[in-house]
């Protein structure tokens, strides 16, 4: 029986020697073994399951819905087919049947221990010998972090030496905290549901296992608005139902989730030991409700519910009774953030629906706290955790997301026995939004790696940054981890869906390292981020498309063959299609298409991701709708004239005071340059994509934008337009 604690893996608290751990992110406690040498993974074919434990599930996690030790093999086979290039396929198995094998089990006696002393079906134990590799795990999902940390060793050196390898040697790991992960502000930016499978195949490459997913929100509600301009305001339900107990809630079904889909995402983070914590937000920030039924704002800001009103506490348990049968969850998350309405009213709210989503559902609630603790417990049956974040925690249950600003985690919450999540805006992001002196558009590295008191690496316990008696012990049972929060106050038109992720790009993995309780330094994290980012598996957030070379695509049309094919003159070959015909242009030398009658040019790619030039040669003949023609199509982007030149993509319209000619040839360039957008035309002057961003009245300014390339489809049914396209060309250089 192997016995395991944190408090052992880290020595004094990161203080064990460097040669103790492998460089992961998260590092890994591990002994390698005397003699030098490591089991190359270029071969590996079978991945074998224990057959005692092949349909073992960890039913200890946060989800309800835990996927077996054999699915988790059957992904960390693809993962290493895809990463690497193997051949490996998961098999059932007894033992280590046959050499060159990964070999993964459970010891059912096992008894890993995180920071506060309590056990962890999180944990695991990598052996590595000549003969193969052995991951046994406290359960399930213990063995697929043990999977993550052999497919990063194997990145790791394949950057290195060429070979994908782990050292030889034995090593026990176990989580500091339970809670580890990210909160996305999905309320008032819409994210396509393969974004966020995306990003749990992102979180879950560096182990953390929370996306917590706020659902509902609304932009700044101006106390300068009138009662109509309030009702018009941005605001979003992102679940859809045709249930008609909620009828009339969400009215906007193409920037929603319906439960098909949304059990489709839970279902695949899952699958990567992902949970995803839904948030349901009230009676802050609740304008989408009281825009759905009027009366039952607060008059002096509808924003906020009148939880006195007889009607208010009724429709939000409908609507949780509503939704609670999709969430796969164990905790759901009711906001409760920001509130400044009377103090017993919320109190009366939380305590309401703590009771109500309990007893309908057993499941626990988070809240974003606002009031100061009042330190009474009306129903003890149920946990409340409190999120810690900049605003003031109040709680009538413990379990708390926590922040600074006007009260304190430590004295406030945890000396009177309330659990908290660290979600301090230490690493807070507004979207796009950084003043000077204000939060940054990327995750703070420095305070990641240099964030305790005594200059040393964050933790989930540290609080206070400067004090350290601010701060619990590490041991303390009542910190159950930390979720770092991005918001999007400014609004929908501020950003486009990858900009979340590239704020997240670095950042996301340094924490990853410490909310584990890693020990990377800032050296080593900057090496090993290098060396495996570039091929985790399971998403393609930044929209890289393989290419030997520059170029990745260039079509010239010389000649359309009779099976509807346009030759890629590039290495890469990627080839097009069409149903145009060729047609030859006065003055031109070559043939072109004729982008008529609704015909098309297909490439096999749809989008490419920042640092790019795309190209195209056009001749338009007609507009059928000056304001809204589309060139070009792609996943995330479509490219249009309205009539001046415009990017669609993440819901909106990126306009350009420039035009292109009618009735003449011109060569027409988009260029994604890092995080920002241009077009020029024939060779000219770059003009600049930008968005006009600001708080409803307030604080407006120009920024950049950074629009990924659409390179699926030009022309098609519905473009707009008619013409001719003599060429189209990508790439990766800006």
């Amino acid at each position: 029986m192997m016995r395991i604690t944190q408090a052992l893996l880290w020595g004094a608290v990161g203080l064990a020697a460097a040669d103790a751990f492998l460089p992961g992110i998260p590092t890994v406690p591990y002994q390698t073994a005397a003699s030098a040498g490591g089991f190359s993974l270029a071969h590996v074919q079978r991945i074998v399951v224990d057959r005692r434990y092949a349909t073992s599930r960890d039913t200890a996690g946060q989800t309800l819905n835990p996927p077996t030790l054999f699915e988790f093999a059957s992904l960390f086979a693809e993962d290493l087919r895809d990463a690497l290039g193997t051949s490996a396929h998961a098999v059932k198995g007894t033992n280590r049947c046959s050499t060159g094998s990964i070999f993964l089990t459970i010891d059912e006696d096992g008894e890993y221990k995180n920071a506060a002393g309590e056990s962890s079906s999180e944990g695991y134990t990598l052996s590595v010998d000549d003969k193969g590799i052995v991951v046994t795990g406290a359960s399930a999902l213990g063995v697929w972090w043990g999977t993550r940390t052999v497919l990063q060793q194997g990145l790791l050196a394949l950057a290195e030496s060429g070979t994908p390898s782990v050292p030889h040697g034995q090593g026990a790991d176990v989580p500091g905290w339970r809670a580890r992960g990210m909160m996305l502000d999905a309320g008032r930016h819409y994210y396509p549901p393969d974004f966020l499978t995306d990003l749990c195949g992102y979180m879950s490459f560096f182990k953390q296992n929370t996306l917590h997913l706020h659902l509902s929100d609304n932009l700044y509600n101006n106390q300068n608005y009138t009662r109509a301009q309030s009702l018009e305001l941005y605001a979003r339900f992102r679940l859809w139902s045709d249930d008609p107990a909620v009828a009339g809630l969400n009215k906007y079904a193409n920037e929603s989730y319906d439960r098909a889909t949304f059990d489709a995402v839970q279902s695949s983070c899952a699958a990567r030991g992902v949970t995803v914590l839904p948030e349901i937000e009230a009676p802050g920030h609740a304008l989408v409700i009281t825009q759905w039924k009027p009366e039952l704002g607060l008059r002096t800001d509808l924003s906020l519910l009148n939880i006195s009103h007889p009607d208010t506490i009724p429709t939000m348990k409908t609507i949780w009774r509503t939704f609670l049968p999709w969430f796969h969850s164990k905790t759901v998350s009711i906001g409760a953030d920001e509130y400044t309405g009377p103090e017993s009213d919320y109190n009366t709210f939380v305590n309401a629906m703590d009771g109500f989503i309990g007893t309908e559902s057993g499941k626990s609630i988070w809240i974003w706290a606002t009031f100061p603790p009042i330190w009474y417990v009306v129903d003890s049956r149920h946990s409340l955790t409190v999120s810690w974040y900049n605003s003031t925690w109040t709680n009538v249950y413990p379990n708390v997301h926590w922040e600074y600003f006007e009260d304190d985690p430590y004295y406030d919450y945890i000396l009177h026995n309330y659990s908290v999540v660290n979600s301090n805006d230490d690493f807070y992001i507004v979207n796009k939004w950084a003043p000077p002196g204000g939060y940054l558009n990327t995750i703070n590295l420095t305070r990641t790696f240099h964030g305790s008191p005594d200059g040393r690496f964050w933790r989930p316990y540290v609080f206070n940054q400067h004090n350290a008696t601010d701060n619990p012990a590490p041991s303390n049972p009542l910190v159950l981890g930390a979720i770092a929060p991005l918001w999007n106050d400014y609004g929908a038109n501020a950003s486009v869906y990858s900009e979340a992720y590239y704020a997240w790009r670095e950042g996301l993995p340094a924490l990853a390292d410490k909310q584990w309780g890693g020990n990377l330094s800032e050296a080593a994290f900057a090496r090993v981020f290098g060396a495996v980012q570039p091929k985790i598996p399971a998403q393609n957030l930044e929209r890289n498309i393989p290419s030997r070379g520059d170029v990745v695509f260039n079509y010239t049309v010389n000649h359309r063959s009779s099976s509807g094919t346009v030759h890629d003159s590039s290495p890469n070959k990627y080839t097009a299609r069409t149903n145009c015909r060729l047609a030859h242009a006065t003055g031109r030398s070559r043939p072109a298409l004729s982008l008529a009658d609704g015909c098309s040019l297909e490439t096999p790619l749809d989008s490419k991701g920042r640092n790019y030039t795309l190209t195209l040669s056009l001749r338009l003949d007609d507009l059928a709708d000056p304001t809204h023609a589309t060139l070009v199509t792609g996943r995330d982007s479509a490219l249009m004239l309205t009539p001046n030149i415009t990017l669609l993509a993440g819901g909106n319209y990126f306009r350009l005071n420039e035009t292109v000619p009618r009735g003449r040839w011109f060569d027409l360039a988009i260029v994604g340059r890092d995080n920002r957008t241009f077009a020029s035309v024939d060779g000219g002057d770059e003009a600049q994509f930008l968005t006009r961003m600001g708080i409803n009245g307030v604080y407006f300014h120009w920024a950049e934008i950074a629009i990924e390339a659409p390179v699926k489809t030009v022309g098609g049914q519905s473009s707009g337009w008619t013409g001719l396209l003599g060429g189209m060309s990508l790439t990766s250089t800006a």
